[in-house]
């Protein structure tokens, strides 16, 4: 009877640990943090659109590692605070081994000290501040481009446009004044003269003040750097105050299919700095891919504006996968280590990293593409 007992309790115990094994085997959880509410709502959502594309897509591939991926996605609310609070949960109670996040650089560079404290690493798929990537911490890879970048890829259409003096706008955070600092340094140096440079609150709905000084600079070009909300409204007001001078917006988050259709003729003449162009996805390192993501993206009926910021999730995502197949398990700091080594093909050319910051602390920060376009009577066209 003892030994039938015994035999029992063993095979009880068996059973406990293969049920175990079996709990340990399900979802591989990827952490999302997105501003889906409050002000840079319209460009988290569509980025979540984007990384959920992905998911499902290579769910319905096999996944990894012979499970499947499960975004556990969370609100940040475009609030630092709240960023703060996401990070948090996400690693300490989903039990997330990676993440993406966290749009603006604002709500980055909150989050980066819980990766440090934590041990787990974020895929960086919007933000633009130079702090990012060279503040020291190691568990920070980056695919989009730091605002330096984006503005030595424009340096040689200063000539070509023909900018002798340009005014600078932007959103009174991270994003905006380091745009701000990098693209006035570099037009400097291509001996285009500053005029205004004025700032704005992230939440704010009135630029007369700033426009008016901008106005009476005289400048050309008007450089803008903030969100798809701001920019459409600042586009209305720039009309209504019969400003002459070209808008360029920067930053990659300005959906101009969405400034076509809420701006109207006022967004006419302006141009934007985009990292994705889904009206020409021909003129991508990887058209194919560009193409499919486009299909995928209109098949599930998300709003055509969006495409230029969903992509971000699609490419961070797809990243992120990689870098789980490498380490071959679904831990922080295997995952970390591969992360150094993924060659991915991304909708915005291909992804691998490169160091920057501190030595022995690098972050890893990719070298995307940046392509100019114009709205021109309603539709968006190539320059």
């Amino acid at each position: 009877m003892r030994r039938l007992i015994s035999r029992i309790a063993v095979a009880a115990a068996l059973a406990a640990g293969l049920s175990s094994t079996g709990s340990a085997q399900g979802p591989i959880k990827i952490g999302v943090t997105q501003p889906l509410t409050g002000a840079f709502a319209a460009s988290g959502n569509y980025v979540a659109q984007g990384a959920k594309i992905a998911e499902d897509e290579i769910n319905k591939a096999g996944g990894v590692l012979g499970r499947k991926i499960q975004l556990v996605i969370e609100d940040n609310k475009s609030n630092p605070t709240e960023a703060v609070a996401t990070a948090e949960k996400l690693i300490q109670r989903d039990k997330v081994p990676v993440m993406m996040g966290a749009w603006s650089s604002t709500l980055t560079l909150a989050v980066m000290p819980k990766l440090e404290e934590y041990g787990v690493p974020m895929l960086v798929e919007t933000s633009s501040s130079g702090k990012i990537t060279t503040s020291g911490n190691p568990w920070i890879f980056r695919i989009s481009p730091t605002s330096e970048m984006e503005a030595r890829a424009f340096a040689p259409l200063v000539k070509t446009l023909g900018i002798k003096k340009a005014d600078l706008l932007g959103t009174n955070n991270d994003f905006g004044l380091g745009a701000m600092q990098e693209f006035t340094k570099m037009l400097k140096a291509n001996g285009v003269a500053i005029g205004a440079s004025e700032t704005m609150d992230p939440k704010a709905v009135d630029f007369s003040a700033q426009l008016a000084k901008i106005k009476a600079s005289g400048g050309d070009t008007v450089f803008v750097t903030t969100a798809v909300e701001q920019i459409t409204l600042i586009l209305r007001q720039a009309k209504e105050q019969q400003l002459k001078a070209r808008i360029i917006t920067t930053g990659g988050s300005n959906s101009p299919d969405q400034l076509i259709q809420q701006a109207g003729p006022a967004a006419d003449g302006s141009m934007h700095l985009v990292f994705f162009t889904p009206w020409f996805p021909e003129a991508v390192k990887n058209p194919d891919l560009a193409s499919a993501f486009v299909k995928s993206w209109n098949a599930r009926g998300h709003n055509v504006g969006g495409l230029t910021e969903g992509f971000r999730g699609w490419d961070a995502i797809t990243t992120i996968v990689a870098a789980i197949k490498v380490a071959g398990k679904a831990e922080p700091a295997a995952i970390q280590k591969a992360l150094w080594g993924v060659k991915v093909k991304g909708i915005n050319g291909d992804i691998a990293f490169i160091k920057q910051g501190p030595a022995g602390k690098e972050s890893a920060q990719n070298v995307p593409s940046v392509y100019l376009i114009k709205i021109d009577k309603g539709k968006v066209s190539k320059l």
